[in-house]
């Protein structure tokens, strides 16, 4: 089964931190993203889980 994408369409990039404010992606990644391996894909989605918790607290 492929690893979807989190884009969820909200594409602004934050100055700051330098992720997208909608999938907390940077811009390689995202740019990466269609060319990575599924293990690659599921290594960024979980640096995103870690990022989120980052955001939240």
């Amino acid at each position: 089964m492929p690893v979807e994408s989190p884009c969820i369409k909200v594409c602004v990039m934050d100055e700051v931190t330098g992720l997208c404010r909608g999938c907390l992606r940077t811009l390689d990644e995202i740019a990466w993203w269609s060319g990575m391996s599924d293990h690659e894909k599921r290594d960024v989605l979980a640096r995103l889980e870690a990022r989120r918790s980052q955001c939240e607290g």
